[in-house]
């Protein structure tokens, strides 16, 4: 019998994702994904044409994560350690889907605009940004987001060449449990020189 984390990353998240605009054969980056509770889902939904790149700078996360990839035979999960760098470690728009869930908060506004300016070079032309922006003052406010409001952060993103998409909410994954959650969805706006 599954637990609910278990449920979550094989049958709940992989709809909750689908939700989210998630497809079969995508290229996902989960960006910060800790032990895989989106990673795994998303490895589901991408399926075997699709990969997802796991990057998170705890090694001992990465290993459980790999763990649960080989015990699941998801053979589509891609482990990238960080080394607590921001730069991302892959081409230029070659990205469909970058997942930012649950981890901004740990950044200070530059390093916020920093990570939101490799997700835009990482994305393709009609890439996804999708965005858990937990902790802000509507829900359980802490570190660099314990003044700011969730209207602050999407303003944030659009101001770094993103356009605001649709905001999806529901019982989602945080940390090793469930709430109910926001998730922010924006598209790469396409500059024009």
């Amino acid at each position: 019998m599954k637990n609910d984390m278990e449920k979550w990353e094989t049958e709940n998240g992989v709809g909750f994702l689908k939700k989210i605009g998630l497809k079969s054969g995508q290229t996902v980056l989960d960006f910060g994904c800790r032990v895989g509770h989106y990673s795994v889902p998303a490895a589901k939904v991408v399926g075997n044409k699709g990969i997802v790149y796991a990057l998170d700078k705890e090694q001992q996360a990465l290993n459980e994560l790999e763990q649960k990839a080989t015990h699941l035979n998801l053979k589509n999960i891609r482990i990238v350690n960080t080394s607590d760098r921001i730069r991302i470690d892959l081409e230029n728009n070659s990205i469909d889907v970058v997942l930012f869930y649950d981890v901004l908060h740990y950044h200070e506004k530059k390093g916020r605009e920093n990570l939101y300016a490799e997700a835009y070079r990482v994305l393709k032309q009609d890439g996804l940004l999708s965005v858990y922006p937990k902790h802000t003052l509507e829900d359980d406010p802490i570190m660099e987001f314990q003044n700011l409001s969730l209207g602050e952060i999407k303003q944030e993103i659009q101001n770094s060449n993103f356009i605001f998409g649709k905001k999806h909410c529901g019982f989602i994954s945080h940390d090793n449990g469930f709430n109910q959650g926001c998730i922010l969805n924006f598209k790469k706006q396409i500059k024009f020189f």
